[in-house]
């Protein structure tokens, strides 16, 4: 058998034809405008049937990669493909900021391990259900699959929302909620809807490494305030808006990223009492509210929505591939929302909001969660064990979640380990990357639930060690 089918004992037969044309067309050996062997004599040189070749030869024309000549046969289509400057040299080092995190999460190939990423394995989530709500949806109604959604989105799915957040003590009916194609979206929409260049914002120190990317897209001024084990320092946060007047403050409610801390009702009210003196807009987002075991304070709850917006999203819980999170605002906010998202993305992903909606009324779903919960506080505890014994100690024991915001040894620097992990498949999320004071070098975030291979612990030992031989 050919050694292009050996080499794909999980690809198809049809997957091993079209690779081998792949193949030589980036060595160049297939060039543009080459006729490619017939269907029969490739089919005798790569022992599959002339139907396999057929399909394989199909596919490669819907792609554009060859084409067919009726009578002729198939040739390569042309130009050839720009060689590419990355692979004739030395990798470039990409400076360790806000989005290296994301970046090397995301480009990383299945053999890598990444216990900095934010998100679930994908075995940890419901795809029983999810499958069975894709099933339902493909038998439905057509417009499902075919139409734009309304400019607030599925009026079910809002509904849904507004019993959901209901039960944190935020009082939002269908109409004060507004459904996005992201948490990610949500911010955007309100940063274009609330800021001009050159305003301030108030963040956590440290927070979501990506709301600093964001937020210097929007060409504003990022203004951190320390973040304790309850909340924020009331007392920077106070100074803060002397100082600088801010429009927008930017947090997590219930779990903390990364530091996985819980906002106490106390922090919760002098924030809101501070608020009250200024003209700040607070948004609270509220991605990891379904891995609470006991509910945490909602800003958005004690402020009634006056001057707090609440977002949030299920790319956590239940599929980051389905993009589809939520605005509750107050009304005459929505409606000025609406019509940005209308400006910037028209209707919507009516599929992703009916997706969410059958997914989120299944039943299995809260009964996944549940057992998500319990697995998430078991692997926290053996994560944290592990790591201790590398004399990494977490900064508190969250109450639930799935980060770890931990300390490394005195004087070892987060990047440089993060960089000597990744040359051993392990992707990490140095501190400074969530700082905006850049005083979290010495920080490393764990997601407990991404940090089970012993690989893991073990690169991380060697990076540590290392890294103390170099400064001693």
């Amino acid at each position: 058998m050919d050694d292009t089918l050996k080499a794909r004992p999980h690809g198809t037969r049809i997957e091993a034809v079209m690779g081998t044309i792949r193949s030589g067309i980036a060595a160049r050996s297939l060039s543009p405008g080459m006729r490619l062997a017939s269907v029969r004599a490739q089919a005798k040189t790569m022992q599959v049937s002339v139907s396999t070749v057929v399909e394989a030869y199909e596919r490669l024309a819907a792609e554009g990669v060859i084409h067919a000549r009726p009578g002729s046969g198939y040739y390569v289509s042309g130009p050839a493909a720009p060689l590419s400057l990355a692979t004739l040299g030395p990798r470039v080092e990409r400076e360790v900021d806000p989005l290296w995190i994301s970046r090397q999460a995301l480009e990383a190939d299945d053999a890598t391990l990444k216990p900095g990423c934010g998100w679930l394995p994908a075995s940890w989530m419901p795809v029983t259900g999810m499958r069975r709500a894709l099933r339902g949806l493909a038998r439905g109604d057509e417009a499902v699959l075919m139409d734009y959604a309304s400019p607030l989105g599925l009026p079910a799915l809002r509904s849904v929302l507004s019993r959901r957040i209901a039960a944190n003590g935020i009082q939002a009916g269908p109409d004060q909620i507004m459904l996005t194609e992201s948490g990610t979206q949500a911010i955007d929409l309100i940063c274009r809807f609330l800021l001009e260049p050159g305003d301030t914002v108030l963040v956590d120190d440290p927070c979501y490494f990506n709301f600093h990317a964001l937020l210097k897209a929007h060409r504003v001024k990022v203004v951190g305030v320390p973040y304790t084990p309850h909340g924020p320092d009331t007392e920077a946060f106070g100074a803060a808006l002397l100082a600088h007047a801010p429009r927008l403050y930017i947090t997590n409610s219930a779990i903390h990223n990364p530091t996985g801390a819980v906002l106490s009702p106390v922090i919760a009210h002098r924030l809101l009492k501070l608020a009250d003196r200024s003209e700040l807009v607070i948004v609270e987002d509220d991605i990891f509210a379904d891995f609470e075991t006991a509910p945490a304070p909602r800003l958005a709850a004690f402020d009634g929505l006056a001057r707090v917006i609440h977002i949030g999203s299920f790319s956590k819980t239940l599929s980051a591939s389905v993009r589809c999170g939520y605005i509750a605002a107050r009304p005459d906010w929505i409606e000025s929302l609406a019509d940005l998202k209308l400006a910037t993305s028209f209707g919507g992903g009516r599929l992703a909001a009916e997706l969410l909606h059958a997914a989120l009324t299944d039943g299995g779903y809260r009964k996944h969660m549940e057992a998500t919960r319990a697995r998430l506080a078991a692997a926290m505890e053996r994560t944290a064990a592990r790591l201790e014994r590398l004399g990494v100690t977490p900064w508190l024991m969250p109450q639930a979640g799935m980060f770890l915001w931990c300390r490394l040894p005195e004087g070892v620097d987060a990047a440089l380990v993060a960089r000597r992990c990744l040359d051993e498949g392990v992707v990490l999320a140095p501190g400074n990357a969530f700082s905006q004071s850049q005083t979290a070098s010495g920080f490393l975030r764990f997601n407990v639930a991404q940090s089970a291979e012993e690989k893991i612990f073990a690169a991380l030992g060697r990076a540590i060690d290392g890294a103390v031989r170099q400064r001693d």
